[in-house]
Parts: structure tokens; C-alpha cells; sequence
């Protein structure tokens, strides 16, 4: 009651206020309302100040569903897939062993196909007008062909890993195995702008391939089952897209045999995905962004 009788000292003379009984309970209720109006406020204010735990705010889940399967080569180490029609590009990674390669996707029979010199790890594939692009892993160049006839046209060259790659109207998207997407000139390989890829408040790294998807960017996760819808102009995850029934990981040879690949045709609208060394290639159908 320390802070009630200094309120009622009275700086012009000395004299003190006597509280009647009347006035003992209006006091007290008064004082027991103020004390429960900076209880909340002070609780509200450290809920605003607390970090948020883990997965809160956290993207919806939804399930990938398939509705049909295609071959695809089991020796095929999957880094990049793009789909036009009945026409697969797949770019396929580990040293001595990669590949650029267009192929039929009911027969999986093989049309053309590019190996990469010895020392280059193929990663992550995209279309973009009439070339081909395919990164590679920690060589820091780009490699451009014919989409016709897979023929080597050039280079582009940038700095640190490359993972995934993903075009849109007039810009690649780059990922590099962080949370971070770089934005790029196809042109010029310039960085237009990054994108750091949130969940919730969560970071998310290890993004891998990835896919332009009806103004979506989507991101397989090294070594999860899981596809990121990534809202680009913020680069906050919209939803998770459940693909761990598909393929499941008890039934794979290998740990390294992760879901990796995901392709669109526009035309069609048909979202495709895949994975290292997986035995088909599944078209899905994904419930729309809410």
C-alpha cells in the first residue's frame, strides 16, 4: 500500500486526506483495476518482444497428389528437371557421371544427350527461350545450349554454388543451398535482387531445385520430403507440399536418394516431380494457394 499513501500526501500544508470506510472500497477496487490493466499490458508487451518458437507461424500442408508415372533412369542423378509437352530435360549431377539429356517422357527413351567433362558436377536445369541453362555445383559457371540440339553454345559465369535454377517471364531464380534465392538477368547472369526464404520467422536453407509455378517459386529441401511454395515478392513460404507418400524413404536403396525435381509445362498446366536415382517420374495435382 506504499504507492496509495504517498498519492495521498498533501503538498500544501502537511496534512493527509482520511480515508472513510466508503472511500476504503472505491480505493481498493481502483487499485485492484489498475493492477489487472498493467498485468495485460505488460503481458502484451512481452508476447510482442518474445521471439517467436519454432514453427510458429508456421505454412499450411498440403498434400501432393498423383495421378499418374512415367520411367525414369534409376542411374539418373537427378539436379534439374524441365517438361514441355512429351519432351523431358534432365540435368543430372556427380563428377564424371553428369549429363544434359532430352528424352521422351511416356518411353524414357533417351533423343540427345550432353556429358559433361570430367571435372564439372551437374546441378540444376532450366528452359529459357530457345537455350538450355545448367549449372554446376561449386565450378561457378553456367552452361548454355541449343534446346533443339542440345548443342554447347557458351557460359555464364557467378560467384559461390550453384544449386537450383528456375526461370520466369524476363529473370532466372538461382538457389545456392542457403535460405537465399538470387534473381538473375538470363542475359548477363547480374543479380537483380536476392530473396531470403522464411517460414513463419524461421529461415529456411538447404533450398535445392526449383520451379516457376502460376507466380509461385517452388523449392525442393535438401534431404526432405516437402516442396517450399515460396511467395517471391516477400519470400515467405505459403505452404508445404507433402510428397514424403510418393516415393517413401524406406523403400529407397540410399539416404542420397532424395526428392529432387520438379517440373512444370505451361501449356498443359501439369506439375511434374522426381527424385536422385528414382525409378519414375510422377505427375501431381496440389490444391491451390488459399
Amino acid at each position: 500500500m506504499r504507492r496509495m499513501a504517498s498519492r495521498s500526501n498533501n503538498p500544501n500544508g502537511g496534512k493527509q486526506h482520511v480515508i472513510q470506510e466508503g472511500d476504503a472500497g472505491r480505493v481498493g477496487a481502483v487499485w485492484h483495476l489498475g493492477r489487472s490493466v498493467v498485468v495485460v499490458l505488460l503481458t502484451i508487451m512481452i508476447a510482442a518482444c518474445k521471439p517467436a518458437a519454432l514453427g510458429n507461424g508456421a505454412a499450411p500442408v498440403v498434400r501432393a497428389k498423383v495421378v499418374a508415372d512415367y520411367p525414369h533412369d534409376r542411374d539418373a542423378f537427378c539436379q534439374g528437371l524441365a517438361i514441355e509437352g512429351a519432351t523431358v530435360y534432365e540435368g543430372t549431377g556427380q563428377y564424371d557421371r553428369s549429363f544434359l539429356r532430352r528424352y521422351d517422357l511416356s518411353t524414357g527413351k533417351i533423343e540427345v544427350q550432353m556429358k559433361l567433362a570430367p571435372q564439372y558436377f551437374g546441378e540444376g536445369i532450366a528452359l529459357f527461350g530457345d537455350r538450355v541453362y545448367q549449372l554446376t555445383w561449386k565450378s561457378r559457371v553456367c552452361f548454355l545450349y541449343d534446346k533443339q540440339t542440345l548443342q554447347y553454345q557458351g557460359t555464364l559465369r557467378y560467384s559461390g554454388e550453384g544449386w537450383g535454377l528456375a526461370a520466369a517471364a524476363d529473370r532466372l531464380y538461382l538457389s545456392d543451398g542457403t535460405s537465399t534465392i538470387r534473381v538473375l538477368d538470363p542475359d548477363t547472369f547480374r543479380v537483380l535482387d536476392r530473396i531470403r526464404v522464411r517460414d513463419g520467422r524461421r529461415f529456411v536453407d538447404k533450398l535445392n531445385e526449383l520451379e516457376f509455378i502460376d507466380g509461385y517459386l517452388w523449392a525442393n529441401v535438401w534431404y526432405e520430403d516437402r516442396i517450399a511454395r515460396i511467395d517471391p515478392q516477400t519470400g515467405q513460404v505459403v505452404t508445404w507440399i507433402d510428397c514424403g507418400h510418393i516415393y517413401p524413404a524406406v523403400q529407397r536403396p540410399s539416404r542420397e536418394h532424395v526428392l529432387n525435381g520438379i517440373a512444370y509445362d505451361s501449356a498443359s498446366g501439369r506439375v511434374y516431380i522426381t527424385g536422385k536415382n528414382w525409378p519414375r517420374i510422377y505427375e501431381v495435382e496440389v490444391p491451390p494457394v488459399r
